[in-house]
């Protein structure tokens, strides 16, 4: 029956309108921005021509001939859908091959494909943890992670950021029998690496399990593109869990979880969003063993990503640009507040440059930022272009820096 005075609905429709008048009011309100055409530096974005730095297609390989030509090929053997999940009758040869490629790039015994990072986290926190467990997750630890640790029904117990002391205490009082840590490789919105190496040995101490979240490592760092154990120089079993996406340096779609053997046969037994969704289509697979074959052939990739990050880093430390402590392809501006961030991003789109001001919730008050991401595809004078628009929307008064920024 309809409520009085109205249509059914119309209580739940006015109350989130007032919701979305407010999160307008306080400048924090999300647009999608349309795009023409593919991943690259220069975009048409919205109908306009800008030079973009908010990609997280770290080694430009989104569009590159090769990849293309395998999704192409993939294509036309397996059909566009695979039909059904990986458990009934979705698991083709193209998603077997990758996951065997991937486990042995990494150094281990197996990997399984997620039709997502997002899932790949929430899946294997909930398969691994349930009531009477402990989860200990680092403060700035990203989105899905967090919320496989809420999902879990584990207790969940945060540690300030990057601080292995407070972890330690924690993980000392903690009578679980099960305890995880979880934690980016690479944090997202900082671009600044865990502290790894004392992690482990920190869960080697109390008996807790690591799980690394390096969506934004693998690829990227380390000599052959191992991520950030690579860079560390750290063995596999370090890191009993590790999760890599593939629609950031790989340019495609899709997500994995490495480990031992009885890690990969347990999510496939009891990782929901591992059973129950349909396995990602196999074009993008073989696109993906593809992009593997890139990173590990070309490293001048990841040699260029360093160049960019140098150049970069030197002319805003003229500028006097509040960057984080970043040596990754991820250099965030910290400017304050939704409004100067705004300002700033609506001053670089003037001057045909296309940065995404990232606000709360995404990061905490006064931590709005310009979140700057390179790709292997830019060249030192787009870095030169950029650092000149931001020095004029500086100058022109339309954002300020936060003085003595990390």
């Amino acid at each position: 029956m309809a409520c009085a005075g109205g249509k059914p609905g119309d209580r739940w429709l006015a109350t989130l309108s007032q919701k979305l008048a407010a999160r307008r009011e306080a400048r924090l309100y999300r647009r999608r921005a349309v795009l023409d055409g593919p991943q690259a530096p220069e975009l048409c974005i919205d109908g306009q021509k800008r030079l973009a730095f908010c990609s997280n297609d770290y080694l430009g390989l989104a569009n590159h001939p090769e990849v293309r030509k395998a999704l192409s090929e993939a294509t036309s053997e397996h059909g566009v859908g695979s039909g059904a999940s990986h458990l009934v009758v979705g698991h083709t040869r193209a998603h077997h091959a990758l996951e065997e490629a991937l486990a042995e790039f990494l150094g281990r015994e197996r990997a399984l494909l997620f039709s997502t990072g997002y899932m790949a986290n929430v899946g294997t926190i909930s398969a691994l943890l349930g009531r009477g467990d402990a989860v200990f997750a680092d403060r700035n630890v990203h989105a899905s992670l967090l919320d496989g640790a809420l999902l879990s029904r584990a207790r969940l117990h945060r540690y300030a950021h990057g601080q292995v002391a407070q972890l330690e205490s924690r993980l000392k009082k903690c009578k679980a029998a099960h305890k995880l840590v979880i934690t980016d490789g690479v944090f997202s919105m900082d671009g600044d690496l865990a502290p790894l190496p004392a992690l482990a040995q920190c869960c080697a101490r109390h008996h807790a399990w690591l799980m690394v979240d390096d969506a934004h490592g693998i690829g990227v760092l380390g000599a052959d593109g191992g991520g950030t154990l690579a860079h560390y120089g750290m063995p596999a079993t370090e890191v009993p869990v590790l999760v890599g996406t593939l629609g950031k340096a790989f340019g495609t779609f899709g997500a994995f979880v490495a480990g031992e053997s009885p890690l990969i046969e347990a999510l496939i037994q009891y990782a929901r969003p591992y059973i129950y969704t349909t396995a990602l289509p196999a074009g993008l697979a073989a696109a993906s063993l593809a992009s593997l074959e890139i990173i590990r052939a070309e490293p001048w990739r990841r040699r260029r990503l360093r160049d960019l990050v140098a150049r970069f880093r030197h002319g805003a430390a003229a500028l006097n640009l509040p960057l984080t402590t970043s040596d990754t392809p991820i250099q965030p501006v910290v400017l304050g507040d939704a409004e100067t961030v705004l300002r700033a991003s609506d001053g670089l789109a003037e001057r045909g440059i296309h940065v995404t001001a990232i606000r709360p919730p995404t990061v905490p008050e006064g931590r709005a930022r310009l979140r700057v991401t390179f790709s292997a595809d830019h060249t030192l004078a787009h870095v030169d272009r950029l650092l000149q628009a931001l020095s004029e929307v500086l100058d022109s008064g339309m954002a300020s820096p936060l003085a003595g920024d990390a």
